[in-house]
């Protein structure tokens, strides 16, 4: 894996927040100490849980959040020339705890608490929220599609339907929520996404008849290829590809029809040409619902794209970042809160447990305002140190983050496993 050089992050942001902290500066109060919160006001509507992603690529973007020269200039007439010198020797230098990245969340869980002077917080509300929304979006589908797949293996391969690096960051998700592969070759290079992919429908129309386009694939990439059977005629096709490659034959693939009965008949007729062995591969706009309705099918595994790098219905998950705390005159902290309507916040640095029943089921997201809550003895605590001093101490490896995410979602109560429309699965809980 290669890691290609970082560009700069500080203009992935809004306008405003420069002149929010330009009009503090002058006012005197951009170094007072802060506490802000990235949090889900409610779960996008029917779902049952979320899943936390982009942490590490949050990271990246605290450490790459510098104005260099380009960046300056760019900026010119945003802001006045004191503030281009103040940002010029921009650092965020405070702490930042959160969720790890894989773990489950609920209503108001506080996914990243950010502590710092107000002008150095602020300034990465938007970057953090973009990164966050998007990625927690793909990756709590992704985990609803594999509980739906219930073991058997999903690949992603959305990238022609969404923008081209949302598609990196779609298949890095995804992969933590469980899916085991994607068709996305950069998210292969830059983050160790495993990669897969055959041929299309142009390849067998590329080649006078469908034994010669089985034949060149089979002689490329050998006889444990998936070969795609249903550009013609499916039965016509399975025939030749079992002919073309023999009974070892790795795999086919169904893109088109009802896929749970054109896959058992295709899985009838493999067994009786004695592909005993051969896997049927299934893609064609496939959601978690489609794959749940293919569960008494005789499909091995699920291509998925368009309804994965979508959210699948869900394409953000709402967050906010929101100030909770700040600091006085007399330099003390003070709660603060927003009380919109349907918009409030809750003021107060917060900390967070999933309180477990005996048995290791989690019954509530327990929330703490001020102070830690009182684990029971069985409880887990969720929140951890992320940046330190400005320093990144928190990184985690892709494997931490998936195995973290089965963990996560197997404590949790068993209607987590229902695709229906619901509410949430635990509580959220505040204590004072």
């Amino acid at each position: 894996m290669t890691t290609p050089p970082r560009a700069s992050t500080a203009l992935l942001t809004d306008h405003y927040e420069l002149t929010m902290v330009q009009a503090a500066r002058q006012s005197g109060t951009a170094d007072r100490r802060a506490v802000f919160e990235l949090f889900p006001r409610r779960l996008p509507a029917g779902r049952r849980y979320g899943v936390v992603a982009g942490v590490d690529r949050a990271l990246d973007a605290i450490e790459e959040f510098r104005f260099d020269a380009g960046t300056l200039t760019a900026l010119e007439g945003v802001v006045d020339p004191d503030m281009l010198d103040w940002l010029a020797s921009y650092r965020f230098s405070g702490d930042v705890w959160g969720y790890a990245e894989g773990e489950a969340y609920f209503p108001h869980s506080p996914l990243l608490v950010v502590e710092g002077t107000f002008a150095e917080a602020v300034l990465l509300e938007t970057v953090l929220l973009s990164i966050y929304n998007h990625d927690s979006a793909i990756a709590s589908a992704a985990s609803r599609m594999t509980l739906a797949a219930d073991g058997r293996p999903c690949i992603e391969m959305g990238a022609r339907r969404t923008h081209e690096e949302a598609a990196v960051a779609a298949a890095r998700a995804a992969y933590v929520a469980g899916f085991e592969a994607t068709s996305n070759l950069a998210a292969r290079a830059r983050h160790g996404v495993p990669s897969t992919g055959t041929s299309a429908h142009s390849f067998t129309l590329l080649h006078d008849t469908e034994a010669d386009a089985f034949r060149a694939q089979v002689q490329a990439l050998g006889v444990g290829t998936t070969l795609l059977v249903d550009t013609y005629d499916v039965n016509e096709a399975v025939a030749l590809a079992v002919e073309v490659a023999g009974t070892g034959l790795g795999a086919v693939r169904l893109d088109s029809g009802d896929l749970g009965l054109v896959a058992r008949e295709v899985r009838a007729q493999l067994d009786a040409l004695g592909a005993t062995g051969t896997r049927i591969v299934v893609t064609s706009d496939l959601d978690e619902h489609a794959i749940a309705a293919l569960a008494v099918a005789p499909v091995d595994a699920y291509g998925v794209g368009t309804q994965l790098v979508t959210g699948s219905g869900h394409p953000t998950c709402g967050f906010v970042y929101k100030l909770v705390a700040r600091e006085g005159d007399d330099g003390e902290m003070v709660s603060v809160a927003k009380k919109s309507t349907d918009k409030h916040s809750i003021g107060g640095r917060k900390y967070a447990l999933r309180r477990r029943g005996p048995s290791g089921v989690a019954r509530a997201e327990v929330v703490g305002i001020g102070e830690a809550p009182a684990d029971d003895g069985d409880d887990r605590p969720l929140l951890v140190r992320l940046v330190e001093g400005g320093e990144v101490v928190g990184r985690a490896t892709l494997d931490e983050a998936r195995a973290r995410h089965r963990a996560s979602v197997a404590e949790l109560p068993r209607a987590v496993t229902m695709m229906s429309a619901g509410e949430a699965v635990i509580p959220t809980i505040f204590e004072d």
